[in-house]
Formats: C-alpha cells, structure tokens, sequence
C-alpha cells in the first residue's frame, strides 16, 4: 500500500488528509525516534548546506605578489559609467500633467543625424547616458504639441543634467 510522505513517517495511509493532527503525530514520533530523526534530517540537511558560505579569501601574505594588471580588468574600465553624461528629467502636458510616449533625439551640436534614441515612460519621466565633452541638442517630439529643442553642456565636468519641460499646444493649432 502507498503512503504519503507525511504518511511515511507516522505510519498513516495515503488516504488520510495532508494535515495530521498533532496529537497523533507525536504520538507515532514518541513509540518510532527513527522516523522523527529522519524527518530532521531530510528538514534541517538542506538547510544547513544552504547556508554554508565560502571560504574567506587567502591573505595578502600567502597569496604570490601580482605582476601587470591583466587585460580583464582593463576591459572591464572600458564600460565603466565614469566618463558618460547622463541626461533624464520628466515632459509635462501644457496643463501640468505627465506626457507619456514622447520620443526624444539626442545628437551633438552641429551635427544633422540623430545618434540617440529615446521615449518618456508612462510617468513622462526619461533618463539617456552620452558621452562626455560634447556639446548635445535634445528634440523633444510628441502628438498635439510643438516640438521642443534643447541644448546641453557635457564638457564641464558635472555627470549629469536634470530637465522638466512643460509642452505647449501649436498656436492656432488642432487640439
């Protein structure tokens, strides 16, 4: 006859429902240990196992003296964020309220293509990185309104710029 897990170690059959009351439970673990300790064993073994860290790292004594940094680390500098310019802030309607789904096109000044892309999530909030020491237009583009450009300095140093805009409807225009 099969036996549900539980059943396994109380010794009730697999017609007996999921829940055991306690008062048999322990009765069954008090007259068969056995079956107690296997069930703390399958219950605490994981657990244990699970919670065991690595070995602490060698120290700087035991470990040999390291030469030239290798190629790994200097590739991992190569996309690190410390040399981007990042641009972000939030588009408001002409009544003050969030402007989801514009789309923004970033290129440096004096340029004609667009080098990046973007759109206002559904809280008219954006965030694009560049990189630094450029001069950037920003054209902010969305339905019903007039078309916004903006400029920023990515030269000075400062790793970031914070942008509200509040769109205006065309004069004359469709609403």
């Amino acid at each position: 006859m099969w036996t549900s897990w539980l059943g396994l170690l109380v010794n009730l059959p697999l017609t007996t429902p999921c829940w055991v009351p306690p008062a048999k439970a322990v009765v069954a673990w008090r007259t068969q240990p056995g079956r107690f300790l296997v069930l703390l064993a399958l219950f605490f073994c994981p657990m244990v196992a699970w919670g065991q860290t690595q070995a602490p790292p060698a120290s700087a004594a035991d470990s040999p003296p390291q030469s030239a940094p290798s190629s790994e680390s200097s590739s991992k500098n190569k996309h690190s964020r410390s040399n981007e310019f990042l641009i972000h802030g939030t588009l408001f309607t002409d009544v003050g309220l969030a402007l989801p789904g514009a789309k923004l096109r970033i290129r440096r000044a004096g340029e004609k293509k667009f080098h990046w892309e973007s759109f206002t999530n559904s809280r008219g909030e954006f965030a694009v990185r560049v990189p630094q020491g450029s001069d950037y237009q920003m054209l902010i583009r969305a339905k019903g309104f007039t078309d916004e450009l903006r400029s920023f300095d990515a030269k000075s140093g400062i790793s970031e710029s914070t942008l509200t805009v509040q769109m205006k409807k065309p004069v004359g225009g469709k609403s």
